[in-house]
């Protein structure tokens, strides 16, 4: 599950993970337990408090260090991962790698001024240190500019569909229901 943050993603992986029993792989809580409990990577994952993506190299040696953390047959959800090329070709190569085949990209879709206005509602209600003004922007940007273009890639890899992330929670659920045909 991919789109710009703000767009909701996070709330309906979770609710399409729960529908489906699958497991949900939240890469940025992983990145933020991991810099909770002083991993051996706290150094280098110290910029996602800045709003800033971290390299590949990071992201993939921590996918390499947790992806086994998957139960076996059972379906998983990625959220926050992948954002850039590299780590797309990582992470589906390592799923099919293992057996994995059958892969829907859902992208959830949401304009620049809405996806801001619901970071600043988050950052009230939950005060992440990466839901500043700069900091929004800055991610908002690295989307634009380093996830968008990796989105024409997993299209020529999979299924892949895309949703509109404006209407009401449960609208967008059903949208992402029916495209996935449950």
């Amino acid at each position: 599950m991919v789109g710009p943050q703000g767009s909701g993603k996070g709330t309906q992986d979770r609710r399409l993970a729960k529908r489906l029993d699958f497991f949900l792989w939240d890469m940025g809580a992983i990145l933020r337990d991991m810099l909770d409990a002083g991993s051996p990577h706290a150094e280098r994952l110290a910029p996602i408090n800045e709003g800033m993506l971290l390299d590949d190299e990071v992201i993939i040696d921590v996918l390499r260090e947790r992806l086994s953390d998957i139960p076996q047959g059972k379906g998983v959800i990625f959220d926050g991962v992948p954002r850039r090329m590299a780590q797309a070709e990582f992470l589906l190569s390592w799923l099919r790698a293992h057996g994995r085949r059958d892969m829907v990209g859902i992208c959830i879709d949401l304009p620049h001024e809405e996806s801001v206005a619901r970071l600043m509602k988050r950052e009230k209600i939950e005060g992440r240190p990466d839901d500043t003004p700069e900091r929004i922007e800055r991610r908002l940007r690295a989307f634009d500019d380093e996830s968008r273009p990796m989105l024409e890639y997993l299209k020529t890899q999979m299924r892949f569909v895309t949703v509109d992330g404006m209407p009401p929670v449960e609208e967008v659920e059903r949208e992402i229901d029916a495209a996935l045909g449950i």
